[in-house]
């Protein structure tokens, strides 16, 4: 592990507004604690949804996507990004999940060795990413995920030689966000309650918070990102064409205000957690 002074955290995502919107209370903390962040995002988000009053004005979506990730990355303070530049795969079902570019049509194999390949690089302590359904179950999420998982292996394992000829390292730690499976339930009782259907929810309505609350990941790890929410909300409205400036307002801002609170739940996936393991506020602790 690196020095007290040379603490580095690794976090690997899939969209630009991924890093913000997820987890961004976490980077923006490490970040203030001279943590060195790095992020690493797979594709430039091709695929989302773009607010009418962009659509003249941009020269793509991935143009845009991209400056207001490093409109984010700046306000977070990650240390630096690094870009997959594999296509955004779109959601479940849609036919750019087979794009030969998307990234959820990628071997796991192939994305996970240019991981692998940043890990040594970077040399992070901690490495966070999706967990296994992604959140809310988009292909390019459970690819990243997928991959971060082999890369975790390959970066310490010296039969992997990359093509830059890095040695071997091994992070201390690895950890799955997740999202609290009590605030899921709420928001699913909460939409029923005033005729909204919680089976498809979102923008393009595709997205089935009910199926999500049928799987509970277990807490090992709630970082408490009270100090720096402002933070977090300044980086959100840097995705604007995303309703990054949105966040805190309408329903999902009154979900979030009750019962979400200014935390950032994580499972952890390496080391083995111990039974009974009490949860822990630190990251890297």
């Amino acid at each position: 592990m690196n020095s007290v002074s040379e603490k580095k955290l690794l976090s690997v995502l899939a969209h630009p507004d991924d890093e913000t919107f997820g987890m961004g209370g976490t980077l923006a903390l490490y970040a203030q604690q001279d943590v060195k962040v790095h992020l690493v995002c797979a594709t430039r988000g091709e695929l989302g949804d773009i607010d009418p009053e962009y659509t003249e004005t941009i020269k793509s979506a991935a143009c845009l996507r991209t400056q207001e990730l490093r409109c984010a990355a700046g306000i977070l303070g990650i240390d630096q990004l690094h870009f997959l530049n594999y296509r955004d795969s779109g959601m479940p079902g849609s036919a750019a999940n087979h794009h030969p570019k998307a990234l959820a049509a990628q071997p796991v194999e192939k994305v996970a060795e240019q991981v692998a390949q940043l890990i040594r690089q970077v040399k992070p302590d901690v490495v966070i990413t999706f967990d296994p359904i992604g959140g809310y179950r988009h292909p390019d999420h459970i690819a990243i995920h997928q991959a971060t998982v082999r890369a975790f292996e390959l970066a310490g394992d010296a039969a992997f030689a990359d093509p830059k000829g890095l040695a071997p390292f091994q992070p201390a730690r690895l950890y799955f966000h997740t999202i609290n499976h009590t605030f899921l339930k709420i928001v699913v009782w909460v939409l029923r309650l005033i005729g909204q259907d919680p089976r498809h929810f979102g923008r393009n309505k595709d997205i089935d918070i009910v199926s999500l609350t049928e799987v509970d990941f277990p807490t090992h790890a709630k970082i408490d990102y009270g100090s720096v929410k402002d933070v977090r909300k300044q980086a959100a409205a840097c995705h604007a064409s995303q309703g990054g400036g949105d966040m805190d307002k309408g329903f999902r801002g009154v979900i979030t205000r009750l019962f979400g609170g200014h935390h950032d739940i994580y499972m952890q996936a390496y080391p083995e957690p111990k039974p009974g393991q009490r949860v822990k506020r630190d990251l890297f602790g």
